[in-house]
Order: C-alpha cells, then structure tokens, then sequence
C-alpha cells in the first residue's frame, strides 16, 4: 500500500510539473518583449526580479519532473566518461555565478584522464543539486570546494561548504521528508527533493551517499561510486540534457542566486 501510494504521488507530481512548463514558457517569452531599450534602473530591476521567479518556477518544474527517480526510474544509461574534464567543465561553468553570490568555488581532481561509466545527464543533475545548496546556505565570503578521488574500488565526488549546517532537528528526515507528514518547510528549503535525488542518483549508480554538518560550521556531502568503466557490451547512449532553451547551469543553481544574476545583460 505504501509503495504504490509513494508511486502515485510521484505521478502526480509529474503531471504538476508538465502542467506548468506551458504557462511558464508563456511567461518566460512575454517576459523578452516587456523591458523597453531604454529601461531606466528600476524597471530593469524589476524585471531581473521576475527573471529570477521566472528561472526559479523553472526549476521547480524540472525538480518535480524528475521525482520518478525516486521511484526506481534512475536506470543510469551509463557512458564512459573523463571524470577530471567532466568536474573542469562543470564547475567552470558555475565559477562566474558563484561569485555572482561572493562565495568562492574551487575543485580539484588529480585523476587526470581517468575513465569511469557514469550516466553524464544523471551526474550533472546531481552534482548541480548539492551546488546549489552549498550556495543556498553559505554567505557571501564563505567558500565550496569540490574534489574527486579514488579510495580502492570507489571513486568519492565531495561537495564541502562553510555555511550554516544542517539543523539537528532535519537531519533525521533530510532524505525522506515525505514520510514523515507534508508540512511545509521554510522558503528557503525548497520542496526538499535536492539530496533524495541525490542519494537516488547514486544508489542507481550501485554507489551511496553520505551526509556530514555540523550546524554553524557547514556541509560536506560525499558520493561513493564504483570506480570501473563501462564494458562494451553494456554501454548505453546517453540521453540528451535538454534545458528547454535556458543556460543549464543558470536554471539549476537559479534558487540559490541573488536577482543581480537575472540582468538583461547577464541573460543575453
């Protein structure tokens, strides 16, 4: 009974979220042809404020969208990939809007050239969830860094913040809020699917993810994955990232970022 009530709900959530990409992208054009050329400093403040909604309901969309994960969907279609090119890239394109923030973002991965199979479309949603909360919860001076590894058979992705920490009292139900009753948490906590996909993510990898705060002094998250390629005979194609015509980056990390980034000239 339980398991087929977790599946319904994440069937619905689904369908929330199909239901408000139509209206969103509505927005997200009318939104294009509203500020004029030559828009003084309070309309484009404006305006950059209803990009960042705009951008934020995005992401919620897409966050809901993705719930079936939960369910057993996360079926990795693993490719083999360069883990240190992979992390570079990544991270690169995020470094501009971390500072956006004032937080510095730093990663290092001494692996170079070293292969692993990994479901690229998959990682990147998840290493963009634990960015975007170790940018959420850490202020302006604070710093992130991101590194990989290898420890025997394991490759470790960790994502370590100086931020405030995780609360004592959430830490008991950070992976499955959903059982334990739906009220609601605080704005700034989201709908708290970020790390549930997280650790789904990685579980569907045959890996595990593991969770250290201290509250006041920060967060570190480690992914433990199986450091192996893919065979040939079990390689699959990666599915394309579509992002629905936003900067991806921009879209996942846009809950965790000040309106300055949604600027005219910052979009173009």
């Amino acid at each position: 009974m339980e398991e087929n009530r977790e599946q319904t709900l994440h069937e619905i959530l689904a369908s929330v979220a199909r239901q408000m990409r139509l209206p969103l992208n509505n927005i997200g054009l009318a939104l294009q042809w509203l500020l004029p050329e030559d828009a003084g400093e309070r309309e484009q403040r404006s305006a950059a404020i209803l990009q960042q909604s705009y951008y934020r309901m995005m992401r919620l969309a897409d966050q809901l969208s993705a719930a079936g994960l939960l369910a057993g969907e996360a079926v990795p279609r693993k490719a083999n990939v360069a883990v240190d090119r992979w992390l570079e890239e990544r991270c690169a394109e995020a470094e501009g809007l971390f500072r956006e923030k004032g937080v510095a973002l730093s990663w290092r991965c001494d692996l170079t050239g070293h292969i692993v199979g990994l479901d690229r479309e998959q990682m990147d949603r998840l290493l963009w969830n634990l960015l975007s909360n170790a940018l959420k919860f850490t202020p302006a001076g604070g710093a992130v860094t991101v590194t990989v590894r290898r420890a025997g058979a394991q490759l470790l992705l960790t994502v370590s913040d100086t931020g405030c920490g995780i609360p004592e009292d959430r830490m008991d139900t950070v992976f499955d809020r959903w059982h334990h009753g739906f009220a609601p948490d605080p704005a700034q906590y989201g709908v708290g699917l970020g790390l549930p996909l997280c650790r789904a993510i990685a579980e569907a990898h045959g890996g595990r993810l593991m969770l250290d705060s201290r509250e006041g002094e920060g967060t570190t998250v480690t992914v433990a994955l199986p450091d192996r390629r893919v065979e040939s005979g079990e390689l699959r194609q990666t599915a394309g990232d579509y992002a629905g015509g936003h900067s991806r980056v921009l879209l996942a990390l846009s809950d965790a970022l000040p309106y300055t980034a949604f600027t005219a000239e910052k979009l173009d």
